[in-house]
């Protein structure tokens, strides 16, 4: 009877964990569907972008309110979490705060208290952040893309915070050999007041009752993170490895594109003449991207990663003189193609059943692709090195490739270009004839 308990924790251990993985696989498997990108370059330069933007909040202290609310949040809640490896050792083996065993009270008492101040922090941060959201009301979180499941993902997430850091306190409030010990109770010795009157059997089962519910709880948030805008707690890190490391400006041309402009520009070359042996001309099936399948593997992981944030939306041109450009948008509709691609390959037994769907059209228009400016100013502003605008691009290339379907003004261009060397209606002759306008 007396492992009941060690045996019940392990368990949920198992379960929480367990099914993490299972959707981790099924992220991973997703973002797999995209195309394979050579990343491979740049090492030495992705490793500091990384220890800089995801771990070090570099982008993040801009906004220098929200930045270092962020900061504590994130650094807080890591921290008070690596008390969760005793709580796994005490659920395990019926020990209880193991960590009194292996380390001089002092160290243990200031490890906790510095545990119990970040809590604090934290909870302060959070309250602001929600503040920020529903009574402030900033511009940014009121966006049409954030109604319904964006907003409630934002605010359930602020709770479970709220809830794990108030359990956490809880906990060492009510623990009476922990309160006499003298050490680390820093704020709960404060809260352990609120509890005077009540027996010791009592005040054990408050504290029994707050540790389950606070590795319950963990492991809850754990499994909802897959579900929910904050899977950049995770994916950060990653993001911002394989994010972009060439200048912002330069966009990628197309091999099989490339090498039909330089036989065109080759007086010598012969249109008509076969290919040389053992050379293999690598035209894609489809020029840019019409679905989500058609990007590449990073920019499904950019979609994955995205926060919510709307800073990239914020700094947007287009976006701020009413065009129903988001750059948010873009990477959210993405990401809902996304899963819904992954839903169809887990219903259909591993295999994609044509759904009548794609990304153009059903949840990005050809409207919000051509109001963007390719400024990059959603670029620079994103905190974790998303890259909305090369989506933007690859779908704008598949219009203009494929379907013709450029504005009327962009074929007049191209059309002068073509006829005439230039995007001005003058034949070679008159073509100084622009400066007269």
């Amino acid at each position: 009877m007396e492992y009941i308990p060690n045996i019940i924790f392990a368990a949920i251990l198992v379960l929480g964990i367990g099914y993490f993985t299972r959707n981790i696989r099924k992220l991973i498997r997703n973002i797999k569907l995209g195309r394979e990108v050579d990343a491979s370059d740049n090492k030495g330069e992705r490793w500091k972008n990384m220890a800089r933007i995801a771990l070090g909040q570099s982008k993040m202290v801009k906004r220098p309110i929200a930045g270092f609310l962020h900061i504590i949040v994130y650094v807080g809640f890591i921290i008070i979490n690596i008390e969760v490896l005793e709580i796994i050792i005490d659920g395990l083996f019926g020990t209880h705060r193991i960590g009194l065993e292996v380390l001089p009270e002092s160290v243990y008492g200031f490890l906790i208290g510095a545990f119990e101040i970040l809590a604090v922090l934290v909870l302060v941060s959070v309250i602001a952040f929600w503040i920020r959201r529903n009574i402030i009301k900033l511009r940014r979180f009121m966006a049409n893309e954030l109604k319904g499941w964006p907003k409630s993902d934002a605010d359930i997430i602020l709770y479970f915070e709220v809830v794990l850091m108030c359990l956490f306190l809880i906990m060492n409030a009510t623990d009476i050999p922990f309160q006499n010990m003298g050490h680390g109770n820093i704020i709960s010795q404060f809260i352990a007041p609120w509890f005077e009157g009540m027996s010791e059997g009592t005040l054990h089962i408050i504290e029994r009752t707050a540790w389950w519910l606070h590795i319950v709880g963990i492991l809850i948030f754990l499994n909802y993170l897959y579900f929910s805008k904050h899977l950049h707690i995770l994916l950060a890190f990653p993001n911002t490895y394989y994010g972009r490391v060439t200048p912002k400006g330069q966009f990628n041309n197309l091999e099989a594109v490339t090498n039909e402009v330089k036989l065109m520009m080759d007086p010598n070359a012969d249109p008509f003449a076969a290919p040389a042996e053992g050379a293999e001309e690598e035209v894609p099936e489809k020029f840019g991207a019409s679905d989500a399948t058609d990007l590449n593997q990073i920019q499904l992981l950019n979609a994955y990663t995205c926060t919510e944030c709307g800073r990239c939306t914020a700094e947007c041109p287009a976006n701020l003189t009413g065009k129903k450009l988001s750059p948010r948008k873009i990477m959210m509709d993405t990401r809902d193609r996304l899963e819904d691609i992954g839903k169809n390959i887990d219903a259909n037994n591993g295999e994609f059943k044509d759904d009548g769907k794609q990304l153009l059209g059903d949840y990005i228009t050809a409207e919000e692709l051509w109001a963007c400016t390719t400024c990059n100013a959603c670029v620079e502003a994103c905190p974790v090195s998303i890259d909305p605008l090369s989506i933007i691009m690859d779908m704008r290339r598949y219009l203009v490739m494929e379907q013709s379907a450029a504005p009327m003004e962009l074929n007049t261009m191209m059309t002068n270009i073509e006829n005439n060397g230039a995007p001005w209606p003058y034949n070679q002759q008159d073509r100084l004839n622009w400066k007269d306008e």
